[in-house]
Parts: structure tokens; C-alpha cells; sequence
């Protein structure tokens, strides 16, 4: 194309979820109780991580970066979402669409190189029990908090620039309700092929690796717990684990339906769906799965209530 004839876009518009107003008030009504909850279950299991001594040990410490990451990625979505469900015209500027899926980008990866920590930790925990507290010491754990958030940095830096780099001269609409990295590249005015398929090995590859992380350490532990000889014992073993695993499991299906199984136009409807899923209701579902799931963490919530009450 003529570079002559190209008018640099400036902003963009999202297609949004539905045009119907009865529909629009149900939305803001479950996606604004979606996201407070999320709020106020993810700050209180950091509050409740940080106030009870208790739970100052390396697996919450982990649960409880987990619980601000889900904090952070559900508000880079959610608050522009509810805010133009209602409107018309759903703009945001190029820059802002920049760093919104800058963020995503970030705490995707995050969240999925904390969970191979937690898993590694549990591997720890039940393969090699008087290793643990020298081998998750506090120094290991910075450490292994540090990876994840490093990682998310080198993704999102890799995202941003195989999709900017691109020239934008044209169509501005983007048919979603935030700014994901295939309906963005398909409005480049330039051949995408090599940066999708840069971006999927990349993608694929830190998914890989998490999962590789998640799944070496869950075959460890399931041949510990099955040498096991207490029925008692076994059970312990797997309820420590049962949490994490009902995450990993919600987490990565999402992730490989959105971003590894072939896309079509046809399933556009159903991938905002599953993007939802992911964006709003994974965030909010995490620290139930863990408090709901977790005797230590309903004890101390148990004895802080309770000692209010007094």
C-alpha cells in the first residue's frame, strides 16, 4: 500500500458484547458482582495471608502474589468493560489499547509460572519434606516469585512489539471487548503471517514450559502419594494438592481453547465467551478454590472473625 495513502489510526472501537439493552443490564449487573467479588475475595486472601501468622509459609506466600495478579489482570479488563457496555461508541486510544494488552500479556504469563511455583513447592513439600525448609527458603521464594513476573515482562515486551511494530491504517474496529492480540493484528495494513507465527512459538513455548514444570511435579507427587501406605496419608497428600490442581485445570483449558485450538470467524461469539471466562470469572474463582478447599485458610479466617466478634 501507498504509504501516501495511509492515515494513521489513533484509536479504536470495540464490537462489544451484545447491542440488545435488556441483555446490557444483565451483563453490567453479573459482570460488576463478578468483579467486586473478585476484588474483595483476592485482597482478603492477602490480608488474611499477611495478618495471621499462621499462613506465613512459601505455598501462601505464592497464593498470595496469586491472588494481586488476579487483582491486576481483572482490572485491566473489567472496569473499561463496564464502563462501555452502556455506550455506543466503545473507544479506546491506540496508546491505551497498547498498554491494556500490555498488561494482559504480563499477568497471563505471570499467573501461569506462579502456578508451576506452587506446584514445584507441593512437589517439595511431599517428595522431600526434610529438604523443604532449606530448599524453600525465603531467598528461593523471592526467587521463584521473581521468575513469573520476569517472564510476564519478557512476553508482554515480545507481544507489544511483533503487534505495533506493524503499520495501522485502516480498520479500527476490533471485534472483541479488549484489546487481544489476534483481533488487533488483524487490522494491521501488512502481512501478518511471520509475527502470528513468532508470537505463537513464543506462546507456545512459555506455556510448554510452565505446563512441563506442572506436570513433572504432579507425576513426582502422584508416585510419592501412592507409596504411601496410609489411607489417612494418602488422603492428606492429595487434599494439599486438590486446590492447585482444580486452578491449573480451569487456567490452562481456557488458555489452550483461546489460543492454541484454530480460530474462525464462526467462533468468534463463542471465543468472547471463553475470553470472559478467562478475564472475569478465573480471577474470581481462584481464592474460593483455595479458601473453600483449604482447612488452614478457613481456620484462620474462622479465628479472625471470631476474635472481632469478642
Amino acid at each position: 500500500m501507498d504509504d501516501k495513502n495511509q492515515t494513521a489510526v489513533t484509536e479504536f472501537y470495540f464490537v462489544g458484547l451484545t447491542d440488545h439493552f435488556p441483555q446490557k443490564m444483565i451483563l453490567f449487573s453479573i459482570f460488576l458482582f463478578v468483579y467486586l467479588v473478585t476484588l474483595g475475595a483476592n485482597l482478603g486472601m492477602v490480608a488474611l495471608i499477611w495478618m495471621d501468622s499462621r499462613l506465613h509459609t512459601p505455598m501462601y506466600f505464592f497464593l498470595s502474589h496469586l491472588s494481586l495478579v488476579d487483582v491486576c489482570s481483572s482490572s485491566t479488563i473489567a472496569p473499561k468493560m463496564l464502563w462501555d457496555i452502556f455506550l455506543e461508541r466503545k473507544v479506546i486510544s491506540f496508546v491505551g489499547c497498547a498498554i491494556q494488552m500490555w498488561f494482559m500479556c504480563q499477568f497471563e504469563v505471570t499467573e501461569c509460572f506462579l502456578l508451576a511455583a506452587m506446584a514445584y513447592d507441593r512437589y517439595i513439600a511431599i517428595c522431600n519434606p526434610l529438604l523443604y525448609p532449606v530448599t524453600m527458603s525465603q531467598r528461593a521464594c523471592v526467587q521463584l516469585v521473581a521468575g513469573p513476573y520476569a517472564m510476564g515482562i519478557l512476553n508482554a515486551i515480545t507481544q507489544e512489539t511483533f503487534t505495533f511494530c506493524l503499520p495501522f491504517c485502516g480498520p479500527n474496529v476490533i471485534n472483541h471487548f479488549f484489546c487481544d492480540i489476534f483481533p488487533v493484528l488483524s487490522l494491521a495494513c501488512a502481512d501478518t503471517q511471520n509475527n502470528r507465527l513468532v508470537l505463537f512459538i513464543f506462546a507456545g513455548a512459555i506455556v510448554i514450559l510452565s505446563g512441563l514444570i506442572i506436570t513433572v511435579s504432579y507425576v513426582c507427587i502422584l508416585v510419592a502419594i501412592l507409596k504411601i501406605q496410609t489411607a489417612d496419608g494418602r488422603q492428606k497428600a492429595f487434599s494439599t494438592c486438590s486446590s492447585h490442581l482444580t486452578a491449573v485445570s480451569i487456567l490452562y483449558g481456557t488458555l489452550f481453547y483461546i489460543y492454541v485450538l484454530p480460530g474462525s470467524s464462526s467462533s468468534l461469539n463463542i471465543n468472547k465467551v471463553v475470553s470472559l471466562f478467562f478475564t472475569m470469572v478465573i480471577p474470581m474463582l481462584n481464592p474460593l478454590i483455595y479458601s473453600l478447599r483449604n482447612k488452614e485458610v478457613k481456620n484462620a479466617f474462622r479465628s479472625k472473625f471470631e476474635r472481632k466478634r469478642q
